[in-house]
């Protein structure tokens, strides 16, 4: 466990470059750093949004299934925000053979050489690793896979993915590397936000998130960031507490057979009640697993600090953080935020 709070980024920040974007949060939180991503700028800079495409439009194997109804993709007000179509394998296609070119990997690997100049001149910290956040398999999978082909699709998209971490890990020095995998889709399935069945899930679930956790080498960093999604900068479901968390954290944890290094969760603006957090009271993670909340909101410095002080009540909190990546957020609001973790661990560190 931290000796002291450290700040988690979650991932995405809505600025010009990956330059721009170490040079920013290293300016304000350079002396707390553990560890730093690149802002995910560029076509991350919208999450999982343009595999729509790739796997609707671009990809030669794949094409939309017009037999399944699009995707509702709905905001936790019930507020329709788009509609998703669904992909599938062209028929004739052997799954087994399909080969997927993401750019995780690359996108990875150049950010790094980057990375690596800002930190040899002192302007990254001595000691902060390189953060590099991605989606899991079954973010697309879920997301933009038509039910009937994800049984197909999840274990080799899981092998392309795998594959994306191997290139990386085998670019970047191991001890200067952080892997955090992104949580999403599995959260709003748990919350039964889908409107299509998926059987299994929750086996199905632990069972892709353990492939992926070991496929991390053991001397690299590895974290889950459990998410709620944020295409408008707000949640898609407002979790009721923090119970379903608990059960996926223990779930990850006992599944995964290498150290998990950290969990960052959300905390919702208005939370900072004795029953959201309550049931962080029964999270029992490992001995080197720290935990990171998403305390930090945009110009709410008081309810920042209420919002970490209800959550020490009932868990060892290591790090702090927003909710989720700033992607969708206003780029004016990216040098507030970062006082406003400044100010949290001048605060309580």
């Amino acid at each position: 466990m931290s000796e002291y709070l450290v700040p988690h980024f979650v991932g995405s920040i809505p600025l010009e470059s990956a330059e721009k974007v170490f040079r920013d949060v290293s300016g304000v939180v350079g002396p707390q750093l553990r560890r730093l991503p690149d802002g995910e700028t560029g076509k991350r800079i919208g999450w999982i949004k343009f595999l729509q495409s790739y796997l609707n439009d671009e990809h030669p194997d794949m094409e939309t299934d017009t037999d399944q109804p699009p995707l509702q993709w709905r905001q936790w007000d019930g507020v329709l925000l788009r509609e998703v179509p669904m992909a599938k394998f062209k028929n004739g296609v052997d799954p087994k053979s399909v080969t997927f070119d993401t750019g995780y990997g690359q996108e990875a690997i150049e950010s790094f050489t980057v990375f690596e100049r800002l930190q040899s001149e002192g302007v990254i910290p001595a000691g902060v690793k390189f953060q590099v956040c991605i989606p899991t398999p079954l973010a697309p999978g879920y997301n933009f896979v038509s039910p009937s082909a994800q049984d197909d699709f999840i274990p080799v998209y899981t092998d392309h993915i795998i594959g994306e971490v191997r290139k990386i890990a085998d670019a970047i020095p191991h001890e200067r590397l952080s892997i955090q995998w992104d949580v999403c889709q599995e959260v709003l399935m748990w919350e039964d936000y889908y409107d299509y069945d998926r059987p299994g899930y929750k086996e199905e679930i632990f069972s892709v998130l353990a492939q992926i956790g070991d496929g991390v080498p053991a001397d690299v960093e590895l974290g889950y960031h459990l998410c709620y999604g944020s295409p408008r900068d707000e949640h898609l479901v407002q979790p009721k507490d923090t119970f379903n968390m608990v059960e996926m954290m223990h779930g990850i944890a006992a599944a995964v057979s290498r150290t998990i290094e950290f969990f960052h969760i959300p905390v919702p603006k208005e939370r900072d009640d004795d029953a959201y957090f309550a049931p962080l009271a029964d999270l029992a993670l490992s001995d080197g697993t720290d935990l990171y909340i998403g305390c930090v909101h945009h110009d709410d410095e008081s309810g920042d600090a209420s919002r970490l002080a209800a959550a020490q009540k009932y868990a060892q909190v290591d790090g702090i953080g927003s909710e989720c990546g700033w992607g969708r957020a206003d780029p004016d609001r990216v040098p507030g935020l970062l006082t406003s973790h400044a100010k949290l661990l001048a605060e309580y560190s």
